[in-house]
């Protein structure tokens, strides 16, 4: 699933192409929604909203969407040749008379007043990368469940919004914490939330994600996607389980020995 940092990157880049311009095409590829009129409507901003991407207009609607694992946003000119996958696969399209946005299996569509937004996205936790990022709040969800392990704490959006598996790998690398303890027993939870804001925001406007510092290919990330290689820090053999309950569980790598179960 796409961390928090692409799906703001990819608001970012749907708000230049559509803010200010009235929609000259707008349809929405799905059964719910196939009867829904919003051609003419001006669209205000594109934001993200956690791993939401929430398109305002002027008429007070907002366009929800969602990613998910293997939603896109294309963004091309009109008359250019669409690529992102089949036909079959388009869900959206937002088009003005300088560009065509394409959403390719996107999920979740929904449209709402703008003042009723809540509805879809306040069980959010503090966005990492919104204007509303609320660090001690983030701590404070967190600490809830104390028993709770930290891997699966962080990818909880309800507990704060942004983070994906890759990131909850790399941060928990990073602070040297074991993926499977206690939420409770991290010794030191604001600096783990901490350095997850200052790391998606070094991200979101950068051409590739890193978390080494590196941008070569093969070199941007500690233990994501390394089980069985090296560790980058130590040279001991990267391990990985699958964490959470079925069906939801999901892959998580960590060094042994610079992450030490406790």
């Amino acid at each position: 699933m796409p961390e928090g940092d692409t799906v703001w990157l990819t608001a970012k880049r749907l708000n230049t192409a559509l803010s200010g311009r009235a929609l000259t095409r707008a349809e929405l590829r799905v059964p719910a929604l196939s009867t829904t009129e919003l051609t003419g409507m001006t669209v205000q901003a594109v934001v993200s909203r956690g791993k939401h991407l929430l398109t305002r207009l002027d008429s007070g609607l907002t366009l929800r969407s969602h990613l998910r694992m293997d939603g896109s946003w294309r963004i091309v000119r009109p008359g250019r040749r669409w690529s992102g996958g089949p036909a079959y696969a388009v869900r959206a399209v937002l088009g003005n008379p300088e560009w065509q946005c394409v959403g390719y299996r996107v999920h979740d569509l929904a449209v709402v007043r703008t003042d009723r937004e809540n509805d879809l996205v306040g069980h959010l936790g503090p966005d990492l990368l919104g204007p509303d990022w609320d660090a001690a709040e983030a701590v404070r969800r967190l600490l809830a469940e104390p028993q709770r392990e930290v891997g699966e704490a962080l990818l909880d959006q309800r507990t704060l919004a942004g983070i994906g598996n890759m990131y909850k790998a790399e941060l928990l690398f990073l602070r040297g914490v074991h993926p499977f303890t206690p939420t409770g027993s991290v010794t030191d939870l604001p600096g783990l939330v901490d350095l997850a804001q200052r790391i998606l925001h070094r991200n979101k406007d950068a051409p590739e994600q890193t978390t080494t510092g590196s941008n070569r290919r093969g070199e941007n990330y500690w233990v994501y996607l390394r089980t069985g290689q090296p560790c980058r820090r130590c040279g001991s053999t990267v391990v990985g389980a699958d964490q959470g309950a079925p069906p939801y569980q999901r892959p998580v790598s960590w060094c042994p020995n610079c992450q030490p179960a406790r």
